[in-house]
């Protein structure tokens, strides 16, 4: 019976000091269990980014391309743009060249900002660098829009004073 007691008592004191250390190895496997979500869907987040980055770049790319055949048509055109219209015609191409230089340099940076977002290793801050890279893609965007829409209204007055001519 004291024998029973003493082993009793022997389990009783095991358990007593190995709880603590159980708890705080199941507290680390949570923690690094939590840590590899949040890595994940941070790395699910930055692809969605490039995704969207690709995206919009094949959109501005056929923008950009469109725009460049709207401008050969009307210089190509039999009458073609007289030559009080030709600056014009020549502004409106420099400024579609323009804008294949800023996409470019967009581009550039938007990599440049994923490859940081990447190589970060504070959650936290990877974080915040990628709803920063998402505001600027949005910005963008904003910005490739309002482009867009005075290259047409050049294109229309282009059209407009080639027709006015016939």
């Amino acid at each position: 019976m004291k024998t029973a007691a003493i082993t009793l008592v022997y389990y009783f004191v095991i358990a007593l000091v190995l709880a603590p250390t159980q708890t705080w190895a199941a507290a680390d496997q949570l923690e690094e269990i939590l840590r590899d979500q949040t890595k994940a869907r941070q790395e699910d987040k930055i692809k969605a980014l490039q995704r969207q980055e690709q995206l919009e770049n094949l959109k501005r790319d056929q923008e950009a391309n469109q725009s460049q055949r709207r401008l050969d048509q009307i210089k190509q055109q039999k009458d073609g743009p007289s030559q009080e219209h030709k600056p014009q015609a020549n502004q409106t191409q420099q400024q579609l060249d323009q804008l294949r230089n800023d996409q470019q340099l967009e581009r550039l940076q938007s990599d440049q900002q994923i490859n940081r977002i990447q190589r970060e290793t504070d959650p936290l801050r990877q974080q915040q660098q990628i709803n920063d890279l998402q505001r600027q893609q949005q910005l963008n965007s904003l910005q490739d829009q309002i482009r867009r829409n005075q290259t047409q209204q050049d294109f229309d007055r282009l059209r407009h004073q080639q027709q006015n001519l016939r």
